[in-house]
């Protein structure tokens, strides 16, 4: 019974998030996954969500930490959790909520990793050597990648139409289906109009029409032939590690998100302001973008520096 009702409330959840949310497949997997463990918990223990208590959770959170799971992955465990609660009390399914009582894992502030603009300049050159058209699509990915700072589930995703008339800006629909607009570089332009000239050959053939040659439709601006109807974002992995071989930068050290933090730290390097930013990245808070004020907090050191006229060496 204490199954089926988890189950059940469940279910509810990643409804409402689907629906008022906006949540991604992707997003809704991971939630439904946390949301399993943490109900094989409760289940083990004789109790469910709507009977669990404080303890409860804290008992759950000591054997995540007893797994070995790292705190940032036990504190996104906690935030799907007391998302989770936070339903159940607001449509009535419980009269309190007892993750509010649960303080968060203990974590590090990590830096985002990212590359120098010299390494992103082999990359880009490399690309830029790959042939024939799968070399103009790789070429054409990246430069939107680092043009824009896009997630790489965004730039997979993204619709022909958004990129099919030389576009200066690009409508990038992001998270929850917002939309943003993020202007696209010379660069990046160029590369998008040579790889459009090839992009009906990755459109698989339609042979509904007795022409098994000839390309059918796609809505994606990079079709492919799986079952997603798109390049999926393993495969972009894939390609951009290749890539990093082919430049000489060791491929754990390159990444989609990698290129996404580059564009950001570069940015901001360069005199770029954290609200711009947060815009261009599509945060909803601005919290979530100062994770780049290491980069910030040193262009201001260079600027006492080289400004302030106390912090100059006398040569008199």
């Amino acid at each position: 019974m204490a199954k089926a009702l988890t189950s059940s409330l469940i279910s509810a959840f990643l409804e409402m998030m689907a629906a008022e949310r906006g949540a991604s497949a992707h997003t809704l997997d991971a939630y439904r996954r946390d949301l399993d463990d943490y109900s094989a918990s409760l289940i083990a223990g004789k109790t469910d969500p709507v009977g669990a208590t404080d303890s409860d959770l804290r008992r759950y959170m000591a054997e995540l930490g007893a797994a070995g799971l790292a705190p940032r992955t036990q504190a996104r465990r906690l935030s799907a959790l007391r998302q989770f609660h936070k339903f159940l009390y607001a449509d009535g399914y419980r009269n309190d909520d007892p993750s509010s009582n649960i303080d968060s894992p203990q974590q590090g502030q990590a830096l985002p990793k990212f590359l120098s603009i010299d390494e992103i300049d082999q990359l880009i050159a490399q690309a830029a050597r790959n042939p024939g058209i799968k070399g103009k699509r790789l070429l054409a990915m990246v430069e939107l990648m680092y043009a824009t700072g896009m997630r790489v589930s965004e730039l997979v995703e993204l619709p022909y139409a958004a990129a099919a008339r030389d576009p200066q800006m690009l409508i990038v629909r992001g998270k929850g289906s917002k939309e943003r607009l993020v202007p696209l570089s010379d660069p990046a332009r160029d590369a998008l109009r040579d790889y459009l000239d090839v992009r009906d050959a990755f459109i698989p053939s339609d042979k509904s029409d007795g022409h098994a040659d000839r390309p059918g439709q796609s809505s994606y601006l990079f079709p492919s032939r799986g079952k997603t109807g798109h390049l999926t974002r393993q495969m972009f992995l894939k390609m951009i590690k290749d890539l990093a071989i082919e430049a000489g930068i060791a491929p754990s050290r390159v990444s989609p998100h990698v290129l996404r933090h580059s564009f950001a730290s570069h940015l901001l390097a360069n005199g770029a302001d954290l609200r711009s930013l947060q815009k261009m990245l599509g945060h909803s808070d601005i919290s979530t973008t100062q994770i780049y004020t290491h980069v910030l907090e040193s262009r201001l050191r260079g600027l006492v520096q080289e400004h302030h006229p106390l912090a100059r060496v006398s040569t008199i």
